[in-house]
Formats: structure tokens, sequence, C-alpha cells
């Protein structure tokens, strides 16, 4: 090979080299900015406008879009973005019900999804298309832990529920239906009501016929304040449970005076300032809640902008190791992507630590829960795993 072969193939290796470098992580983000999941949205795609510019060194790119709280939407957004777009793994979507039409449409294709919504049901099995489904919020087992704590500290036995229509709802009751023998709590009341319904006396008037020690709403959004509304205004005085579904400035906005004395398990970042030094997520709760409230104002923070913080945390560990296997944009990649985020081990976040397994696609354990109240209008950490 004479010289100036031998510079051109070196230019040319160079060039690859460099292109391979700087690869573009294409990113999906299917989010509820309309609909009754507009509250968990807003936030999730103000996050994604803090996320740094990079992914596991990789320029990124974000492409981001409204379901308008809808499964139909999701899954139409979800073709586009995976036979148009190409893109790497999708963030989002906000809500369970749309996060399961959504991973029925990535799970065949081999794209990875990374759900921000509640439900256990989106991972659990991670087997066919739920193999390429991870979602960070805590499983329904971890929240009921702390509330039938409380409730045997409180000595109330028996349990009513009131829970959206919808998978979300029906996944938190069957869950919470499997612990309360155990915990020698009676239920003796269940209600279901639509995230879109305007009134839930009815159902309210049955549960509070039964006359249960405690209440338990599976409720997400500003619709979760509808039936805690309707139970202050008929005269409940038992305690009320809700989860972390919730945990936003505009759920205190339209629940007000009624959500007092409220208590649900939630993220800990929601009360960073008000964990022990102790605690592993305080440092990175911090730092994301600073970021988003230096942008957004004080008390802006919630947990569902945390849980797209998480993911970044997460996916630029695993970037990385998915580009041993292929470029982005390539099915190498996305299957590189998904086995690092399995492998995923002791990763804190501002919403717990993380440990993954081709077992487990969530990865939590009690350090992603404190038990928090509603006092004054403001959220007060009640107690918080150590």
């Amino acid at each position: 090979m004479n010289r100036r072969t031998w510079c051109a193939a070196l230019a040319l290796l160079s060039g690859l080299a460099s292109q391979a470098a700087q690869a573009e992580v294409k990113v999906g983000v299917v989010l509820s900015l309309t609909g009754v999941g507009a509250s968990l949205g807003i936030p999730e795609k103000n996050t994604v406008e803090l996320l740094p510019p990079t992914l596991g060194g990789q320029a990124v790119r974000y492409i981001v879009l409204d379901d308008a709280s809808d499964t139909v939407n999701a899954t139409k957004h979800a073709r586009r973005l995976i036979e148009e777009e190409k893109v790497d793994f999708i963030l989002g979507p906000s809500l369970t019900p749309t996060s399961l039409a959504l991973v029925e449409v990535a799970g065949p294709a081999g794209t990875p999804v990374v759900s921000l919504a509640g439900s256990g049901a989106i991972v659990l099995p991670p087997e066919g298309n739920k193999r390429w489904a991870f979602k960070l919020a805590p499983n329904e087992p971890v929240m009921a832990s702390y509330i039938f704590e409380h409730m045997r500290t409180a000595g109330q036995r028996t349990l009513g529920y009131i829970a959206f229509s919808t998978a979300f709802g029906e996944s938190f009751v069957k869950e919470m239906n499997k612990l309360v023998g155990e915990n020698g709590v009676k239920v003796v009341a269940d209600e279901r009501y639509a995230p879109n319904d305007l009134s839930v006396t009815s159902q309210v008037l049955k549960v509070m016929a039964a006359n249960p020690d405690a209440v338990f709403i599976a409720a997400s959004g500003t619709a979760g304040a509808l039936p805690l509304i309707e139970l202050k205004k008929r005269g409940y005085k038992g305690q009320v449970y809700m989860q972390q579904g919730i945990a936003n400035a505009d759920f205190l906005r339209v629940a007000g005076k009624d959500a007092e004395g409220m208590l649900f398990p939630v993220s800990p970042v929601l009360v960073a300032e008000q964990l022990p030094a102790s605690n592993p997520v305080r440092a990175v709760a911090l730092n994301y809640t600073s970021r988003y409230e230096a942008k957004h104002g004080a008390g802006s923070r919630n947990l569902f902008g945390a849980t797209v913080w998480d993911a970044y945390l997460l996916l630029d560990r695993a970037v990385p190791k998915a580009l041993a296997k292929g470029q982005p944009g390539t099915a190498e990649f996305r299957t590189g992507l998904r086995d690092a985020l399995e492998q995923s081990k002791d990763v804190v976040g501002a919403q717990g630590v993380f440990s993954l397994s081709d077992k487990d696609h969530n990865g939590t354990d009690r350090r992603a829960q404190a038990l928090v109240k509603v006092d004054n209008g403001k959220w007060v950490l009640v107690t918080a795993a150590k």
C-alpha cells in the first residue's frame, strides 16, 4: 500500500470512528400533556427540557408527543416513533392504561420502553412484549406495606376502596387484597369510578354505609381529588389513604382543605429536605428538586418529573454498554440497551435505589417510598426507610 492510499485509509477510518462517536441517540417521549393525565405529563415534559444534551456520552434528541391520555393515541404515536422516526427507545407514557397499550406495539418491534406510570402490571411478568418494558415507580406491595403498617399502629381493622375503573385502579386493589388477610384487615366496601366522571356521590355513600375505619383511594391526577372531596363533604371521619399518583401541586389546589390529614406512600423526592442525612436518595433528590424549582418555582417539584430524571440516570449508564453491541438506530443497540438496563445495580436516583434484573424490571425496594401526610396544605414526612 503506497503512502497516498495509506493516508486515505487512515482518514476514512478516522472519519468512521468520529461518526460512531457522534452517533445520535433518538428518544421517543409519549406523555399525557392534555386530558386526565395532564397534571402528570406536564411536569414530565418540563423535566425532559432539563436533561443534559448527551446520553451516555452520545448526542441525544428527544421527540415529544402528546397522547392526550388516550390509549389509541399512545399506540399511534408508538408506531410513528418506531416506524418513521426509528427511535432507540421510548420514555413514557404517563398513565398505566396508555403504557399497557404502547408496550403491545413496542414489544414486537424490539424497542425498549421506560414507562413513567405506576402499576406493576406494566412489567409483570417480564416476558413476551413486557420483556421490553421497564418502569420506575415502585410496585404496589411496597406502597401497601406503608399503609398497613400505619393501620396497625392506629388500630384500624376495616377498609373501604374507591378506585379508578381502569387497569391502574384494578391493579392497586388487587395487590391490596393479597395483603389484607395477613395484616388483619377486612375489606367492607369496594367501589369504582371513571377518571372523567363528574360525580362519585353514589360510590361514597355506599362506602360510608359500610362504616370502614379507613378508606383507600386508588386514583391519579386531579381526578383523584373527587372522592376525597365527597368523603369530607359527607362527613367521613375515618382515615383516608391514597397513593403517589396524586402527588402534585394541582391535586393540592383542587382538593384544598379537604386534603388535610390525608396519608399516602410516595417517592421521597417530594420531601427531600425532610429526609434524614443517612437516607441514600436525599442528595440526588435535592439536586433534582433544586434544578426543577429554579425554573418552575418553589414547591413545583413532583415525583412525575423525578421519574424522568431517574430514567435518564439509568439510561446514561446503559447507553455505553449498549454501544458495545451496536450503533444507535440498530436492533443490536436496542437489544443491548434492554440488556444493559437489566444489569443496572445500586443506581441511586431521586426516588429510590434501583437494582434491576431480567426477572425484575422495576428494581426498587422500601427506599423508594416514604409515608407523607398533607398538613396545612404542605407535604410533611411521617416516616421513611433507613
